[in-house]
């Protein structure tokens, strides 16, 4: 049984833990803390005034949020409270900016993880918290493909592990069959990273319905207007805005597979998860954290563009939809993430008791 600690874990104020509606990491957040508390471990959350999670909230934050006076006001709220309460904690765990942690930094006794949630990561001021905290930092992301740009091999940067990003299997239902009309699924910020207009090309390359659902960016409208807009049908390609936990549900569950064609370097992409968490298979680019989550001809195909993909579609019925969910329980729930987290806490502690944070 791991000792029970006295956790503070930081989050940028954005969104509360959890969300509303959009937030990945918030939802990560929040069965994390969930699940560190029903573990017995004292957990004191740094986050958006609105959070609602069984710990003890330390508000910050007001918007908006994204001027440079806003974000140094922000950043001096936690690393003041930080310091200040550093006495308290047996380690600080920040989902939030490195920065923040500067005042702590150099207290060797105490602590300290850094997660990244995504791509290019500001590897001067990780070296720079390095030589500042020794080893009683050390770094984590939500997929191996985040930090494998690692400038140096030679320890200059850290330790760093991979922790996967996961989801609560209890808020999804899973299905064992999806039938012949079932169609594919779109979920995620309509911007051209995300790859809705790829997910219109492939859907209709396939001869299948599209159901498409996220946030409209505001700086994207043009996008929007120019190329999802036009196949909307109401039929075909069916747009839902943006949905809540049950409506992704709903959408994941009555899905032949997940499209993930995306035009970036994805972190991780909660939403794959989210959809094996259905048993629907994931069909994705292999870009980013994809090769790492998808399991070809297990969970979903790995493919290299838009043809490679309308062939996958035709390959659906090659997957088991039970051990999409299955591997989704395996390395994704809830439980496995909380559980690799608590290792390392108590792992790191254990360092740092013993000296080894020098």
């Amino acid at each position: 049984m791991s000792p029970r600690l006295h956790i503070a874990i930081t989050a940028d104020p954005y969104l509360p833990v959890p969300p509303r509606l959009y937030g990945g990491i918030e939802r990560v957040l929040d069965f994390l803390v969930r699940g560190l508390a029903a573990r017995g471990h004292q957990v004191t959350l740094f986050a958006h005034p609105e959070s609602d999670v069984p710990a003890t909230l330390v508000p910050y934050g007001s918007p908006p949020h994204f001027t440079k006076v806003a974000r140094a006001k922000e950043l001096w709220q936690v690393g003041a409270k930080l310091w200040t309460m550093r006495h308290r904690f047996d380690l600080v765990h920040s989902f939030g900016r490195l920065a923040a942690l500067t005042p702590v930094l150099g207290v060797r006794a105490l602590p300290k993880i850094q997660s990244y949630q995504r791509e290019g990561l500001p590897w001067k001021s990780i070296r720079t918290a390095h030589r500042l905290a020794g080893n009683s930092v050390c770094f984590t992301a939500c997929s191996s493909s985040v930090y494998r740009a690692v400038p140096a091999s030679d320890g200059s940067f850290g330790k760093w592990h991979t922790v996967f990003n996961g989801v609560d299997l209890a808020k999804y239902t899973f299905c064992q069959d999806a039938d012949g009309d079932s169609p594919l699924t779109f979920l995620g910020r309509l911007e051209p990273i995300k790859g809705a207009h790829n997910a219109i090309a492939i859907a209709k390359a396939a001869g299948r319905r599209l159901f498409i659902a996220g946030n409209r960016v505001p700086e994207y409208q043009g996008y929007f207007d120019s190329q999802i807009a036009p196949h909307v049908d109401g039929d075909r390609v069916q747009y839902f805005g943006p949905v809540d936990d049950e409506g992704k549900n709903a959408l994941l569950f009555n899905s032949a597979a997940l499209l993930m064609p995306i035009e970036w370097e994805e972190p991780f992409g909660i939403v794959m998860a989210e959809a094996m968490a259905c048993g629907t298979p994931v069909i994705g680019f292999a870009r980013g954290s994809v090769n790492e989550v998808v399991r070809d001809g297990v969970n979903g195909y790995i493919c290299r563009g838009i043809p490679d993909a309308v062939r996958a579609v035709t390959r659906l019925g090659g997957i088991d939809r039970s051990a999409v969910r299955q591997d989704c329980q395996q390395r994704f729930s809830s439980t496995v993430v909380v559980d690799e987290y608590e290792r390392l806490y108590t792992s790191l502690c254990a360092q740092t008791r013993s000296g080894g944070a020098n």
